[in-house]
């Protein structure tokens, strides 16, 4: 009598098209080193249940987060980056950009979009860190120039969500022209007396930091984000002192009075649209 456990024929037979290989992304480790399964950390807004680590999203998951069912309406989808410098590194811009685009199924560095939020219209650029860093571009200045022109014609709060390296190097000048192109915007966006809210997201530094993420009427953050302009590594070579405990991080930050408020992202539409509330002395929303 042959063992049940005995194989009867040598070799593994399963034809390649049905082998199964195990899904990727099914569990997450969070830098604490707690484990989550993908599914239950996508139900908790992408936050670890274990140690409320704020693990990093981009634009499709802040725009499921805040609009309601998922319904809104993506403005300038199109508009792309050009390579006007003829910028060249370890590889040529232009080819960085494609790849960029290949790899991500982005534009550029934001998203923008108008949709419902808690039943009220609202506009809300979010910035793509996984597209070359969420370095802010001509591109990038242009889409959220152009959604604060939306909101204010037609009157309509705006919502800045910032992820970003800083203003991308590859384009110079260009580049840091958007710090005094957006923060004009804004400007505008604030004499037509429309709410402005600024959220600032892990991390958020650089020429970001140095202009529309720090010009909200009201600033508020996710926990733990890094927010600053210049890296601590940066900081600690040019002051040449030893940095305080939690440098940089968004309590850091609080305290020392560049924010208004820390947001937990489960309670992030309900917070925002507070503020919208408050700011436009409205009938606070359910």
């Amino acid at each position: 009598m042959t063992a049940w456990f005995k194989r009867k024929e040598k070799g593994i037979q399963t034809a390649t098209e049905q082998k199964k290989d195990t899904p990727r992304g099914l569990w997450y480790k969070s830098p604490t080193g707690k484990i989550v399964e993908s599914e239950e950390l996508a139900k908790n807004f992408y936050v670890s249940p274990e140690d409320d680590y704020h693990v990093r999203i981009g634009s499709k998951e802040y725009f499921e987060i805040l609009f309601d069912d998922n319904k809104f309406t993506e403005l300038d989808p199109k508009l792309s980056s050009k390579d006007p410098l003829k910028f060249e590194d370890t590889k040529k811009y232009s080819d960085r950009l494609k790849a960029a685009q290949k790899k991500t199924g982005l534009k550029d560095a934001v998203r923008t979009a108008e949709g419902k939020s808690m039943g009220k219209d609202l506009v809300v650029a979010c910035m793509d860190f996984s597209f070359i860093g969420g370095s802010m571009g001509s591109v990038v200045g242009e889409k959220i120039a152009r959604a604060i022109d939306h909101a204010i014609k037609n009157n309509i709060p705006f919502v800045m969500i910032s992820k970003s390296g800083g203003a991308r190097m590859m384009e110079a000048a260009l580049s840091l022209m958007q710090l005094a192109k957006t923060s004009a915007k804004l400007a505008q966006l604030a004499e037509a007396g429309i709410p402005y809210i600024s959220l600032c997201t892990d991390p958020t530094t650089g020429g970001t930091t140095a202009s529309y993420a720090m010009l909200g009427d009201i600033n508020i953050s996710e926990p733990g984000a890094l927010i600053g302009f210049a890296g601590p590594r940066v900081v600690k070579e040019a002051t040449g002192k030893e940095l305080p405990p939690g440098f940089q991080t968004a309590e850091f930050v609080q305290e020392h009075g560049f924010l208004d408020f820390i947001v937990h992202r489960r309670d992030l539409k309900k917070k925002i649209n507070l503020y919208v509330d408050l700011i436009q002395n409205k009938p606070i929303r359910k």
